[in-house]
């Protein structure tokens, strides 16, 4: 694919940190403070990943989210996951038409940006059903397979899985997410803030910042960004340290880890280190730009033994010893 909507990969990346500015402004309006939340969702965006936010509730995870979906000229769609949700409330299923004919029913999950609203209160049978979506951009029913249309995205929001009804997500789909975002509480003067814009009668309106087409070309121009053997080095490296038992790898991660990373975390990484080497005016990632994004790629693909939990070691605090 080449670039159609620039001249060049330079005039192309100066438009991406423009339309980055602009996009943060826009949420600003009505997401108070979150920065990081905010560039890392959008960082997953523009890489072709999926997030998932995690926080207790009432952190405005599903404002958030809808907000980037307004600044962004895209079709949006949102599901709320419930224990009694089924597979084909998600993707869709066959029904007769009046000719007693077998005709595809589209499902939510046909749209560019989904919002998995609280993804973990349903059954894994159900939250499976998103799997070939987030992985192949296609779903399959009776046999059939049905192509979604692109760019997208799910950008789902779960709940502390200590909290009562939940479901803890499989491995395999927690692998299908670029990042695991962690949203804390406000401080005092941005909780004043939230409230003040919240209750008056006066709600801001988020314009659309970027529609599909250049969404698409900053994705094709993301991927021809060159990294230097150094940085995909650092990477891969970072990776392999968090496998319990590989060669190499250090006494934290044999003490603390049950498992770690698979290859799809270094290409995240690599992936999410390109864009934010292009939001600073970069034209290539360095070592500081992989570590940027470290620890939302790694800290669901890594899972901590009995010993880490008992002692209380997070972790987050692995992965910074690791890096």
């Amino acid at each position: 694919m080449t670039m159609k909507l620039f001249e060049n990969e330079v005039a192309a990346a100066e438009a991406l940190k423009t339309a980055y500015s602009k996009l943060q402004k826009e949420i600003a309006k009505v997401i108070i403070g979150q920065d990081d939340v905010v560039r890392l969702v959008i960082t997953s965006i523009f890489c072709q990943g999926h997030s998932l936010l995690v926080g207790v509730p009432g952190l405005a995870k599903t404002m958030l989210i809808k907000t980037i979906s307004d600044a962004l000229d895209l079709s949006f769609n949102r599901i709320q996951f419930t224990p009694d949700l089924m597979p084909s409330d998600i993707i869709g299923a066959e029904t007769l038409d009046n000719q007693r004919n077998f005709k595809f029913i589209k499902g939510p999950v046909f749209a560019n940006i989904i919002l998995a609203d609280e993804i973990n209160r349903t059954p894994p049978k159900t939250q499976s059903a998103l799997l070939e979506a987030m992985q192949e951009y296609a779903v399959t029913v009776a046999g059939e397979r049905h192509l979604l249309d692109k760019p997208f995205f799910v950008l789902a929001t779960q709940n502390p899985i200590e909290q009562e009804g939940t479901y803890p997500l499989p491995e395999a789909q927690l692998d299908r997410f670029m990042f695991n975002i962690l949203l804390d509480y406000p401080s005092y003067e941005q909780e004043v803030e939230i409230v003040k814009t919240t209750t008056g009668s006066d709600p801001q309106q988020v314009n659309k910042v970027i529609d599909r087409q250049e969404i698409m070309e900053f994705q094709q121009l993301i991927k021809e960004v060159p990294v230097a053997d150094n940085v995909v080095e650092y990477a891969v490296k970072l990776v392999q340290k968090t496998r319990p038992g590989q060669e190499g790898a250090p006494e934290i991660t044999n003490s603390y880890l049950e498992w770690g990373a698979g290859p799809r975390g270094s290409q995240y990484l690599i992936a999410g280190a390109k864009f934010n080497a292009l939001i600073n005016g970069k034209f290539s990632p360095d070592i500081e730009d992989v570590q940027a994004v470290a620890k939302p790629t790694l800290r669901h693909r890594i899972l901590r033994n009995f010993k880490a939990e008992a002692e209380g070691v997070t972790v987050d605090a692995v992965i910074e010893q690791l890096m």
